[in-house]
């Protein structure tokens, strides 16, 4: 499909009640249903991110959350990286990266950015720049580890 994707960044007081109903949803589908894990996504941290959203012929297909330093961890960060099932085999995610990437450091400035990603997913990640910590975990019963991109 070549249809192009829509970018918004937006904050959590910005977002329309469709988006945030969007947003979670596709969450939950991803790492809920299709990932079959238990959490609570909603950790009352939304309000405090910015919202990236990547929608194509008006269906949510891509989506992240960034925080500022201080957050979620001492440095900026990205988290809940998740593309929609049907969407995906394109490259998206890549493309989702790249623009969560810029979109954080032209809201924060140039500065580490770390993730807490899951461990399987770790040389996707490394295609951005991210490098292993050394500081694996188990969260919700999927094994992460935790990644840091310098400034380029």
């Amino acid at each position: 499909m070549n249809t192009p994707i829509t970018w918004q960044w937006l904050t959590f007081d910005a977002l329309s009640r469709t988006q945030l109903y969007e947003l979670l949803r596709l969450r939950s589908e991803v790492f809920v249903v299709e990932q079959n894990c238990v959490f609570l996504d909603m950790d009352g941290l939304d309000s405090q991110a910015m919202h990236l959203l990547g929608s194509r012929a008006e269906e949510l297909v891509a989506y992240v959350r960034c925080f500022p330093l201080g957050i979620a961890f001492d440095e900026a960060s990205i988290g809940r990286v998740v593309t929609r099932q049907s969407a995906r085999g394109g490259g998206l995610g890549h493309v989702l990266m790249a623009e969560a990437i810029r979109a954080l450091q032209q809201q924060w400035g140039m500065q580490p950015i770390r993730i807490g990603a899951q461990a399987h997913l770790q040389s996707f990640y490394e295609r951005h720049g991210f490098v292993d910590v050394g500081k694996p975990y188990m969260e919700d019963g999927i094994d992460h580890i935790e990644m840091v991109r310098q400034p380029h």
